[in-house]
């Protein structure tokens, strides 16, 4: 089975997403048969490079609602696990770490791309990085076994960037409007961060080439990030 993970590293409800699936995929009997490629995805691609607070990006583009949701997204996260932080989070363009995620799911470069994923959204959304810088970057790559020089490297020379934009053009050709967004075996989507055992029950269906008796799995809204 493949998995296609649609996800922007600064949505705080695909780190929640993210964590969730992996829960129930534990527990799938058949989770050694099971193929997971992170895709990209970006919600704001005109955001600058040079960070500003998260909060304060929020608050300008929609007020005390998005401030609402944000409390919201912290204490699920809580629950499921997962310590953020939102005060301290920084609203940057995410392309340079889809390139690095694309970077690491090249077999040549001996990259973990789940590492990475998870090492970019803890210091995107916990621990106040800014995930546009090189240097960050590297360091992040270096830790998951990549070569930090051949990643400096290939992120100064735009290695990647063209691969991307086009997988994100390819997830708007799919219908891909707000993330996360998982899709199964090219057939069936579901959208949002659902609860483990959603998940599970999604995992057999398509493991059974049918999909699982769950109404509106796939059109959840308030656990997911739209643009």
């Amino acid at each position: 089975m493949k998995v296609d993970i649609y996800s922007d590293i600064a949505c705080p409800w695909c780190y929640v997403g993210q964590v969730r699936f992996e829960q129930a995929l534990t527990t799938f009997p058949g989770r050694r048969d099971v193929q997971v490629f992170h895709r990209p995805y970006q919600l704001n691609p005109a955001l600058p490079y040079e960070p500003q607070p998260l909060l304060d990006y929020y608050l300008a583009r929609g007020g005390v609602t998005f401030r609402d949701d944000h409390v919201k997204v912290v204490g699920v996260a809580r629950e499921d696990g997962l310590t953020l932080d939102l005060e301290r989070a920084l609203a940057v363009n995410t392309l340079p770490a889809h390139q690095l995620l694309w970077l690491a799911g090249r077999d040549e470069d001996g990259g973990d791309q789940h590492a990475v994923k998870h090492a970019l959204m803890r210091t995107c959304l916990t621990d106040g990085g800014n995930v546009a810088d090189p240097d960050t970057l590297v360091a992040l790559a270096q830790q998951a076994g990549m070569d930090p020089d051949r990643v400096r490297a290939a992120l100064a020379d735009g290695t990647g960037i063209a691969e991307v934009k086009t997988a994100m053009r390819q997830a708007d050709q799919l219908g891909v409007r707000a993330v996360p967004t998982f899709v199964f075996d090219s057939r069936l989507a579901v959208r949002g961060a659902q609860d483990t055992a959603t998940f599970q029950r999604v995992l057999e269906g398509a493991a059974a080439r049918s999909a699982p008796s769950t109404p509106g799995a796939d059109t959840c809204s308030g656990d997911s990030c739209s643009a």
